[in-house]
């Protein structure tokens, strides 16, 4: 039988934090969760999003430590309902102190796009179809 991509997990330094970032995102995270060291939630279509506390990770793995720099290599994205939806997004989570990586813009593939990073610095994406433009 071959392997079937089931979950996305992300490592956090603040379990509370993080959580509260992708609440603000709509995600449907257990009530009471930010105490846990490991949290999950199955996503529309059954694909899982688990957190692991820093701590969690190096209870398996003594000598994993955080990348120190550059960019990280994960990117979530999300998708909006309407360019307006992805603005809007964008500036709860800045609103709210989260950091800002690139703010709202048209990208030429037909889409509103902003990136955001998490508390853990990872990159996520909002993004929503811009609306057809008429041809002449």
């Amino acid at each position: 039988m071959p392997s079937t991509f089931n979950l996305t997990g992300l490592i956090v330094a603040d379990m509370a934090r993080s959580l509260a970032f992708y609440r603000l995102l709509g995600l449907d995270l257990p009530a009471g969760a930010e105490t846990e060291p490991h949290v999950e939630v199955t996503l529309p279509g059954g694909l899982r999003l688990a957190f692991d506390t820093e701590e969690v990770i190096r209870s398996f793995d003594p000598a994993w430590t955080p990348a120190t720099s550059g960019a990280g290599r994960v990117s979530l994205a999300f998708a909006c309902d309407s360019p307006a939806e992805v603005d809007a997004i964008h500036a709860d989570l800045l609103a709210a102190g989260h950091t800002g990586h690139l703010p709202p813009w048209d990208a030429f593939w037909g889409q509103r796009y902003a990136t955001v990073l998490d508390p853990d610095g990872n990159h996520v994406d909002l993004f929503a179809p811009l609306p057809a433009v008429p041809t002449p």
